[in-house]
């Protein structure tokens, strides 16, 4: 199984580039899971829930076992573990959200990506149109841990792939 991480910071585009990038390869005939880091994450737990990913779907697919998790869910704005999710022994996982190329997976990786708009501000409002304006407090915290995180952790600068965008048109590859 290969595995691919799409990261970079909330609001860059992330998920739909993952989207496009699953489309892409079961269109090749590769049978291809997509898991979000959203389905994990929390408000008070950005990046501490890798446990879960790893003990439910990254060992598992890496011994060729179907992988399970619960999907966190946000009935009236809390975060609640909600319904299973089943995950295939795929050719190619793909894992998409803000700290998919951790460090901690960054030797099994078969392809890093990093997606991003360098305006905060704009991905803030992004952000904020996905998620409800309710979310605005949070997506700036949320940002702020990010910029410490990603000042940590380095995964921008282990990617194969920089999407770096300050406008629809602009692209880099490393």
């Amino acid at each position: 199984m290969r595995l691919v991480a799409v990261d970079g910071p909330s609001g860059s585009g992330k998920s739909v580039f993952a989207r496009g990038l699953v489309a892409a390869l079961r269109a090749d005939g590769l049978r291809t899971a997509l898991v979000p880091t959203d389905d994990f994450a929390t408000w008070d737990e950005p990046v501490g829930w890798w446990p879960r990913l790893a003990e439910g779907v990254l060992d598992p697919l890496r011994r060729g076992e179907p992988g399970r998790y619960q999907r966190t869910e946000w009935p009236g704005g809390e975060p609640v573990l909600g319904a299973w999710v089943d995950v295939e022994v795929p050719d190619v996982l793909v894992v998409e959200g803000v700290s998919s190329a951790r460090r901690a997976v960054a030797d099994r990786l078969s392809l890093a990506i990093w997606v991003e708009v360098g305006d905060p501000a704009l991905r803030l409002e992004r952000a904020v149109a996905r998620d409800g304006e309710w979310s605005r407090p949070h997506l700036l915290r949320w940002q702020e841990f990010e910029r410490r995180w990603f000042a940590e952790d380095g995964a921008k600068h282990r990617a194969d792939i920089l999407r770096q965008r300050s406008s629809p048109l602009s692209r880099q590859r490393r």
